[in-house]
């Protein structure tokens, strides 16, 4: 019998199985799709703490993440991370969010540092780019050569995981608002649209603006724009005209945009929930912990609640 269940194929389940096997344990993954079905292969994916609550106890996983992110883009490129600068823009003057005091570099931004055109502040950091196609399959090939079991399938409820395994580890992302059941979980829609690279390197976010959330995001072969935050619409469907607002709105900030070819749109579902919820829950059957609700900081948050799952796992 496995030691430990996992549910969830993406970045939260892979990750956080990747934590339970290097303390020791035997582990099984559990998931209606692995890496290319997933809400976590369409994802900008940069560390940058988006939708995800409360402040303060989102900061510190942000923060052990950035330094296994930072480590993999040292030390390990077939992982696909790369560090990026980012600066991200305001409209009005904005004090430094309280993630910044845990990153190396971060600079507050003001009206003499040539923002763009409506701008009159921001701030500048290191970021990592997370290139999802990359790490991905990289990290699912880490658990499975760790000895780690993925299965596809799909759980009715908890309480069936756990006849199966006493200890089971709950990362499905949306699919917890049945599998808890958890109502306080709802959907945010977010479309991207990939161009071929005209050569950017840098990051760019633009989160407050009357015209809705944009982001640039540089990757080894095209730049993912976006993008959308639909409060609960679950239809995946690409709108071609949302596309090219998202386009014309990334292509204010870098002109060189406007006549990138497009090679794809994607639409993924945020996970959002008024916390992110990580804790253990013990059942009759046995001990569930949970891991979901990370909004749009799936990434971001990935290996400091990894951690902090598998640390649950053993001490409850």
């Amino acid at each position: 019998m496995n030691d430990v269940l996992v549910l969830g194929g993406g970045v939260a389940g892979l990750t956080t199985a990747r934590c339970l096997l290097a303390a020791g344990r035997t582990v099984r993954i559990a998931a209606r799709a692995f890496v290319g079905g997933t809400t976590s292969s369409v994802a900008g994916a940069f560390w940058y703490p988006y939708r995800a609550y409360p402040e303060d106890k989102v900061a510190p996983w942000a923060r052990v993440s950035y330094q296994r992110f930072a480590a993999l883009a040292r030390t390990t490129p077939e992982a696909g991370v790369v560090a990026r600068e980012a600066i991200e823009l305001f409209p009005t003057a904005t004090p430094a969010p309280a993630w910044a005091r845990d990153l190396p570099d971060f600079e507050l931004l003001g009206p003499g540092d040539d923002l763009p055109a409506g701008f009159v502040a921001g701030h500048r950091f290191t970021t990592y780019g997370v290139e999802t196609a990359i790490y991905l399959p990289w990290l699912r090939r880490q658990v499975e050569a760790a000895g780690a079991t993925l299965v596809t399938r799909d759980y009715a409820s908890l309480d069936e995981a756990l006849a199966e395994c006493p200890r089971v580890v709950n990362c499905a992302g949306l699919g917890a608002r049945a599998l808890a059941p958890d109502p306080s979980l709802r959907p945010v829609r977010g479309q991207i649209v990939r161009v071929k690279s005209p050569g950017l390197a840098r990051v760019w976010i633009d989160e407050h603006s009357d015209h809705g959330i944009t982001y640039i995001v540089p990757r080894s072969q095209d730049v993912i724009l976006g993008g959308t935050a639909d409060e609960d619409e679950e239809d995946t469907t690409p709108d071609d005209a949302r596309a090219r607002e998202i386009v014309a709105r990334c292509a204010r900030l870098e002109p060189a945009l406007a006549r990138a070819e497009v090679t794809s749109i994607a639409v993924g579902l945020r996970p959002v929930r008024p916390t992110v919820r990580l804790e253990p829950e013990p059942r009759p059957a046995g001990l569930v912990v949970h891991n979901y609700g990370h909004g749009g900081a799936g990434v971001t948050l990935s290996w400091g609640c990894a951690e902090a799952a598998a640390e649950l796992v053993r001490s409850t």
